[in-house]
């Protein structure tokens, strides 16, 4: 270990005397800084680019060609010539066969309309070497452009180049948690983007800002307002300046949609009723969607969350979900939108196992729903926990077009000071094998049609943008923005290469950079789940706003609240029996899934307590008790962030300072809430398990009764 640290030590000595002075930056600019190219590699992109051709014959074009100009004087200190056709060597073509019929000529073999692929290749015209960038729509020539300048931000040949990308998932969308007085629920990055008050009159620069944000990843969709909708949002008065942000949007592909209050026709349409078999209550939708549409030509369609969480819903009536969805769906199918009608649901009753309601209530109905109807699923069956087995619903409605939801904002992952790159949360659940239809039915095959042969497919985020400067909270945040678009347009990527991209383009491409943050980012999350719920354990945040532990806690106005009923820790042992024995909910899953995470000896350990209760004294693979195994991964977690301490303040002289600073203060919050999360749940957990720490870890700094007294009140994003 000390000669690995020596060495690196001797690379960044190298490192300070060849590398320029890193300038103060406040994140603003994300991935799209377009900082300059060094040598050799200026050189070469300037040969190879020395005119641009770009038509701007509609309102998308020219945001290709702006984006290019500005990326290009950026990278290379000038930009290419303008023509109107290719005169020379070194020519970058973009456009369409219709905007430019010389790309017509060359007979390319491009995706099909509507796709929104694009492809980017080298060719031949009129005798000169050039770099074609095109598409069969303008959306698909913007897509390219950022393609390929994130090729020159990550230090890519663009020689002989035969690039074709086509995304695979048709809807990709940002759902905003945004409340109409520009609170953000789950937000910790300042205010909502929308400045409704403002609006329609005043379009921010910074709403076109999120719009190239958004296109350079292929995001084409964004619900400006929270599922815990306000039905004022579907006002004329609310219309009018949901009509101005579609409008700043549209040039870059993204189409807005609102969130539906269910209870709407009664709060602002005067009825005695909700009911979907009321004649009433359709025809006031079919109306008031008919009015959306007026303002907004293109609009997307309506996210609603649904008898869950106190939302009223068609259960209120003795419907179904299926009832109040159709309902939506058949004032929607005229105009070409969809309802994306969320499983997050879970009755006013206790249940056995709040994990299984979903399934059950959803899977009776498949084939039920309109087919511009999409069920929203979160990554796992619970609550965006640090870790959870995906969710049983993937692959188990073959009949009915299932999306993916994942959170992006940190609701419980330590906000936004902690560092917790999402990137392999993302790809874990995409890669997760359902068995539905035989090995390999993966998640990913799921959502992206191809297992079931969905018409319909998407996916959503829950966005972590606000009105800071840096958008998401802090710099790191941004990747998870970032990973979140890459793998909704290819879920295939790789979560390292991902970062490795994000890295490059967010703080430079020294290699030794590069490799050490990349390698801090990778471990990142697994180090959130040790120090906050490992093994398996989940739900153990503070009740209601999430923030530091309270494994104690069991009030409340619901017992699948509290941490308590998760955990269900005893004298005998810890964990929550999910298997045939228990709630038996792993019968949810296929039967190879389930007869793996049924099973106490094949279950991975890393789910191992979200499936079992188990004995204290269990024998865990490291040959530890499972006591001792807990202790050792609630102390590796925070040995991890003291690490990332140590590396991110050894890359001081490469990254600009401002930005470093930030970074830096924030591991040291990481560092210090990390080991309360350790302790107060140590101290708990051993108040009721009675066995001593491991030889040679330390015990809690504070007896209990000190953590359980510590209250925030005021915690963000509640």
């Amino acid at each position: 270990m000390a000669a690995e640290r020596a060495h690196r030590a001797i690379c960044l000595i190298f490192l300070l005397l060849v590398a320029p002075v890193a300038a103060a930056e406040d994140g603003y600019d994300l991935w799209l800084r377009y900082k300059p190219v060094e040598e050799p590699w200026a050189t070469r992109y300037r040969a190879t680019l020395t005119q641009l051709v770009a038509p701007a014959d509609s309102a998308t074009l020219p945001a290709a060609a702006t984006e290019l100009d500005r990326g290009l004087r950026g990278l290379l200190g000038t930009a290419p010539d303008r023509a109107d056709r290719v005169s020379r060597d070194g020519a970058l073509v973009v456009g369409t066969p219709r905007s430019l019929p010389v790309l017509a000529e060359l007979k390319l073999q491009l995706p099909a309309p509507g796709s929104q692929g694009y492809v980017i290749r080298s060719a031949t015209v009129d005798g000169h070497s050039v770099l074609i960038v095109a598409a069969a729509d303008d959306i698909g020539v913007l897509y390219g452009a950022f393609h390929l300048l994130r090729l020159m931000q990550t230090r890519q040949p663009l020689e002989r180049l035969e690039l074709r990308e086509v995304p695979a998932i048709q809807l990709r969308m940002l759902n905003h948690w945004d409340n109409l007085d520009r609170s953000v629920e789950r937000g910790y990055a300042g205010q909502s983007l929308w400045d409704w008050h403002k609006l329609p009159d005043y379009i921010d620069p910074r709403y076109i800002d999120y719009a190239r944000a958004n296109a350079s990843l292929g995001i084409n969709g964004t619900v400006l307002t929270n599922v815990n909708a306000n039905a004022v949002s579907l006002r004329p008065q609310y219309l009018q300046k949901a009509a101005a942000l579609a409008g700043a949007l549209r040039p870059y592909g993204i189409r807005v949609f609102l969130t539906a209050r269910f209870a709407a026709p009664m709060e602002i349409g005067g009825l005695r009723t909700a009911d979907p078999a009321d004649q009433a209550v359709r025809q006031w939708w079919e109306a008031k969607v008919a009015e959306i549409y007026r303002y907004i030509p293109d609009f997307g369609g309506l996210l609603v969350k649904a008898n869950s969480e106190g939302q009223p819903g068609p259960q209120d009536y003795g419907r179904s979900h299926a009832d109040g969805a159709n309902m939506l769906a058949a004032a929607l199918a005229p105009f070409g939108g969809v309802v994306m009608w969320r499983t997050f649901v879970y009755s006013n009753e206790r249940p056995d196992d709040r994990a299984k309601q979903a399934y059950n209530e959803f899977v009776p109905l498949d084939g039920q729903f309109r087919d511009n109807v999409l069920l929203q699923v979160k990554n796992g069956a619970i609550d965006f926990q640090p870790r959870e087995p995906f969710h049983p619903l993937f692959g188990a409605m073959p009949r009915t077009p299932l999306m993916m939801e994942v959170q992006i904002t940190k609701e419980y992952l330590g906000f936004a000071t902690h560092l917790a790159y999402l990137g392999p949360m993302y790809e874990e659940v995409l890669r997760a094998d359902t068995y539905r239809r035989g090995e390999g039915s993966t998640v990913a095959k799921v959502i992206d049609g191809s297992l079931h042969g969905y018409r319909r497919t998407g996916i959503a985020g829950v966005a972590n943008i606000g009105t800071d400067r840096n958008w998401s909270g802090s710099h790191f945040d941004q990747a998870n923005w970032y990973a979140f678009g890459r793998l909704a347009w290819n879920p295939a990527l790789s979560a390292e290469n991902i970062a490795r991209e994000w890295v490059g383009m967010t703080f430079g491409n020294a290699p030794t950079l590069v490799t050490r943050v990349v390698e801090m980012m990778m471990k990142s999350r697994q180090a959130v789940v040790d120090y906050m719920t490992p093994l398996g354990l989940h739900h153990l945040m503070a009740e209601g706003h999430h923030y530091g532990p309270q494994p104690w806690f069991g009030g409340g106005p619901r017992i699948d609240w509290t941490p308590v009923y998760f955990h269900r820790a005893d004298a005998r042992g810890i964990g929550f029996d999910r298997s045939a024995s228990g709630s038996n909910a792993v019968a949810q899953y296929a039967a190879p899934v389930a007869a793996r995470f049924g099973d106490l000896k094949r279950v991975p350990e890393d789910y191992l307590l979200w499936f079992h209760h188990v004995p204290w004294s269990y024998r865990m693979q490291s040959g530890r008790t499972l006591w001792d195994e807990l202790v050792h991964r609630y102390t590796r977690g925070v040995d991890v962030v003291r690490d990332m301490r140590k590396e991110w303040e050894e890359l001081a002289p490469l990254v600009d300072r401002e930005r470093h600073d930030q970074v830096a203060t924030f591991l040291r919050i990481q560092e210090h809430e990390a080991l309360w999360w350790r302790d107060a749940c140590i101290a708990y957990f051993q108040s009721i398990s009675q066995r001593p720490i491991p030889p040679g870890l330390q015990p809690p700094e504070h007896p209990l009764d000190y953590y359980q007294a510590l209250e925030f009140p005021y915690a963000p994003g509640h």
